[in-house]
């Protein structure tokens, strides 16, 4: 019997046994596995918005002298809120796009806040293959990569994109596919 410890790691992006459910959930069927990205992902967002606090702190020196005060605290809470809504957009699509591997099933939900959701279903049976990607010198120093799920004939495959401990990760899957599924 598969005996996985509860565990939670870079904020919850690598949760073992999470006390969660889903909205088509089957009757006995249990989240053994979540899966997000890794959050060090989020750097390029917190990195542009701080970049662009920058520029228009330098840029509100350039522009007083050619328009108002008041123009110019409009335009600050206009761009601030722009910052702000694009990084709450970053966070929302992080959080949001999650692997869920349970006792009957891989579920992959793709989901992009302006213009898509997409959820894949996965029956552990047809599964085939597990592959691991890591490549590059930051995903080597976080210990994050890629975890392809490859299915057997025109199902579509699974993909969970820069996810912490990818090999850790995928070890776990495979348990879980000789547990319950039929590898």
């Amino acid at each position: 019997m598969l005996q996985l410890e509860e565990s939670h790691s870079s904020l919850h992006a690598l949760c073992v046994r999470p006390n969660i459910q889903f909205d088509s959930q089957r009757d006995g069927e249990t989240v053994l596995l979540s899966l997000r990205a890794h959050p060090i992902t989020l750097g390029p967002a917190v990195f542009n918005s701080l970049v662009f606090f920058i520029l228009i702190f330098f840029l509100n020196f350039i522009v007083s002298q050619f328009i108002s005060g008041i123009s110019i605290l409009y335009i600050n809470i206009f761009f601030i809120f722009f910052v702000f809504v694009y990084l709450w957009m970053q966070i929302v699509n992080w959080y949001f796009n999650v692997g869920l591997i349970t006792n009957m099933q891989i579920i992959d939900v793709d989901f992009n806040i302006l213009t898509f959701k997409e959820i894949t279903r996965t029956e552990l049976t047809h599964v085939e293959d597990v592959t691991v990607k890591t490549s590059g010198f930051i995903s080597g120093i976080f210990d994050f990569g890629s975890i392809y799920v490859q299915t057997a004939g025109s199902e579509i495959n699974s993909e969970f994109i820069m996810v912490p401990h990818p090999a850790r990760a995928a070890k776990i899957i495979e348990d879980i596919l000789k547990q319950y599924g039929n590898s």
